[in-house]
């Protein structure tokens, strides 16, 4: 336990610690995935540190866009977008704060294992359907109880836009990035989180300028504390997810899986000394994670507008037929999940139902276990599960994006903050 009291701070934002207790609650599922030898609970050092993330931003990619804004969009984002399809060499005259971030994108850290990050890519696509739903659930929808990340996400439109085109654009990054292969420089796995990087520093650059934003309260839009959450949402969640629906892993597995996201999360901009232990993998990440969850302000009314928003999405996809029935039934599919991931208290905080029967889990965790272990008996099995599993999620895209070509927004879109 910790030898001093966790709490709010007058040297950070008031948001940092507001609500200890009914953050625990809420992390009760994280916990149970922690090792009882292991303490989950912060140091003096690491509490202060979450709350010195919440006014830190990304320093390379601050300086890119205070660049990008002198210079004129329009021209800036040109060098900008020649610079990550063909690397800052190919810029002439490159400018000082454009050549500094991508030399500094463009060095990969000593510790990045190419083999790791290829096995990793495909552990992610073993989980299918499947595992993106339990993503959906447990790390986005679940995700929304955060109430002080969900402010940026509110001053940017998300809910006039609706679910819809988020839930697709981030579905099109997570499939980027987690082919094999494509966080190689130039992969598209590389630059669609170089995007997705310079997005973020465009919204925190506007969205701290709005005269309602409270920094004193929230701290600074798109910040270290907030980034290092969302990086373990889609890293130790996801493989909670693939758990919850019966997809079995070893621990090489895992590991490859964290050491892949730990390269994601260092490339999109997340502080190295925010980053899980590279030798402890998930166990690690599940700490940070818990550590994150003491910090964070729990769900308000805005939070249970998200949620419903999302859990609503399904209604809104674009199937090739049945349209009516394939959206209730993926409807029904998420309110299962939430209800196994979720307790009570949360359901209720975020005005999702809690009657709503476990069913999907249950028998996705028997067909899962099922269908894997007999593969796995089988020459090939391991590839096959692999290849199935990643054809489910490209074909997908479709049902997400409707007619659009499935993409990420453009940087050079970017309005007044609004992606």
């Amino acid at each position: 336990m910790s030898t001093f009291e966790l709490g709010p701070s007058s040297a950070f934002p008031t948001r940092h610690g507001c609500e200890v207790e009914r953050a625990r609650r809420a992390a009760r599922l994280i916990v149970g995935q922690i090792p009882s030898d292991l303490p989950c609970e912060p140091s003096e050092a690491e509490w202060a540190q979450l709350g010195q993330g919440l006014l830190r931003g990304d320093e390379p990619a601050d300086q890119l866009v205070a660049w990008m804004q002198a210079t004129g969009m329009r021209a800036a984002w040109a060098q900008v977008n020649q610079a990550i399809e063909a690397g800052v060499a190919a810029v002439p005259d490159a400018a000082p704060a454009l050549r500094a971030f991508f030399e500094h994108v463009e060095r990969r850290p000593e510790w990045v294992d190419e083999s790791q990050l290829v096995h990793g890519a495909r552990v992610c696509g073993l989980g299918g359907r499947a595992g993106m739903r339990a993503l959906a659930v447990t790390g986005l929808m679940a995700g929304y109880q955060l109430a002080a990340v969900n402010q940026t996400l509110l001053a940017t439109g998300a809910l006039e836009k609706g679910a819809a085109r988020r839930i697709a654009e981030t579905t099109k990054w997570w499939i980027d990035v987690t082919e094999p292969g494509a966080m190689v420089h130039g992969g598209d796995g590389f630059k669609s989180t170089l995007r997705v990087r310079i997005i973020h520093a465009l919204v925190r650059h506007h969205v701290s300028q709005q005269p309602t934003w409270d920094r004193a309260d929230v701290g600074l839009p798109v910040n270290q504390t907030d980034m290092q959450a969302t990086y373990l949402g889609f890293s130790t969640v996801y493989l909670l997810g693939m758990k919850l629906v019966g997809i079995p892993l070893s621990r090489d597995d895992k590991a490859a899986v964290m050491h892949l996201w730990r390269y994601i999360a260092w490339l999109n901009g997340v502080d190295e000394d925010l980053l899980h232990d590279l030798a402890d993998g998930e166990r690690s990440g599940m700490a940070w994670l818990f550590k994150n969850l003491l910090s964070q302000r729990m769900a308000d009314a805005d939070s249970a507008r998200l949620a419903q928003a999302l859990a609503n999405e399904p209604l809104h996809r674009h199937y090739p037929r049945w349209g009516w029935l394939m959206g209730r039934f993926n409807r029904s599919m998420h309110l299962s999940l939430a209800r196994l991931c979720m307790g009570n208290e949360t359901l209720r905080d975020l005005g999702l139902p809690v009657w709503t029967l476990p069913w999907y889990p249950l028998w996705m965790m028997v067909f899962n276990q099922t269908l894997h272990r007999v593969a796995r008996l089988l020459p090939g099995g391991d590839a096959w599960l692999m290849k199935r599993g990643r054809a489910q999620q490209r074909n997908y895209l479709p049902v997400l994006f409707g007619e659009q070509a499935p993409a990420l927004r453009d940087v050079g879109a970017v309005k007044a903050g609004v992606h």
